[in-house]
């Protein structure tokens, strides 16, 4: 299946300076489904973590410290996380309430 927002994903890889990246829309669209297809197919390895069903996920983010978030992310995922190789995916973050901000 061809979606158009993929060469968008691909142009947001591409940027040096790339920011967090937050995909909003409606429910039951395909959101999840083509970020595990991009995170699959254009990294290396993908930690991907469903904020909705992992407990550890809402009291997680504490503080903004960004190497014990690594870890703990790794740890949730089993994936070793490695910069430029690895897409970090925090499915249903609105129910972690300070992930967005951390």
């Amino acid at each position: 299946m061809r979606r158009e927002i993929y060469g968008n994903l691909l142009e947001w890889k591409k940027k040096n300076d790339r920011k967090p990246l937050i995909i909003d829309g409606a429910r039951q669209v395909g959101k999840t489904w083509i970020i595990k297809k991009f995170g699959n197919k254009e990294f290396k390895n993908m930690a991907y973590i469903n904020c909705d069903k992992t407990s550890e996920m809402k009291t997680l983010f504490y503080d903004f410290d960004i190497s014990r978030l690594i870890r703990a992310f790794s740890s949730l995922t089993s994936e070793t996380i490695v910069p430029g190789e690895t897409l970090i995916v925090l499915d249903e973050i609105q129910e972690a309430p300070q992930g967005i901000t951390a």
